[in-house]
């Protein structure tokens, strides 16, 4: 038997491709970071398939901030240390 639902992996990329036309649209770094968070959303497929959320851009958007919020700790953590080697020296 074939299965009704598509898998979580499968849906992401439906609605990713979904989003070409906005996709198309952009230019330079912009597009750089569309490509980037839709990445995101990819490498967290499997916590967004754990998430069972009826709706599955809700998963998308936890992945793209969970992504940006993993960025900005490492950012913060490099800041730290070079300010702890700044007043070392």
């Amino acid at each position: 038997m074939g299965r009704t639902v598509p898998s979580y992996r499968q849906a992401l990329e439906t609605e990713i491709n979904r989003w070409e036309g906005f996709r198309k649209a952009l230019r330079g770094k912009e597009l750089e970071a569309f490509d980037k968070m839709m990445n995101a959303c990819r490498m967290s497929a499997s916590a967004g398939g754990n998430a069972t959320r009826p709706i599955l851009t809700e998963a998308m958007f936890m992945s793209i901030l969970l992504n940006q919020q993993k960025e900005f700790m490492e950012i913060k953590e490099s800041l730290e240390r070079l300010e702890k080697h700044l007043r070392q020296t």
